[in-house]
């Protein structure tokens, strides 16, 4: 279910206000843990560390990405594979 109207957008003013201080085509790496937060036109251009609930997955924010939550580009389950044994027995013999 989408946030109010007229609430407006989620938006962490501890995050934007140390973006602001950082200086344009600054290289570090802020880490975040909130998932939630709207990406803001004063976000793009800066590589953000977004908690995926192990890691901080670095995800440099563009221009497309406004609107969206930070948490869309950091993936919480890693897909790795189905089938078993056949699957492997297969997959090998495309290799060949």
């Amino acid at each position: 279910m989408s946030r109010s109207l007229k609430k407006g957008p989620y938006v962490n003013l501890r995050l934007v206000n140390k973006i602001k201080n950082l200086r344009p085509g600054d290289k570090t790496v802020l880490k975040v843990w909130d998932r939630a937060c709207t990406i803001t036109p004063e976000m793009v251009g800066f590589t953000l560390g977004v908690h995926n609930g192990k890691t901080h997955v670095p995800v440099y924010v563009v221009e497309n990405m406004v609107g969206h939550r930070l948490g869309e580009f950091s993936l919480t389950r890693k897909f790795v594979s189905h089938g078993g044994k056949m699957a492997k027995t297969q997959a090998a013999d495309q290799k060949k």
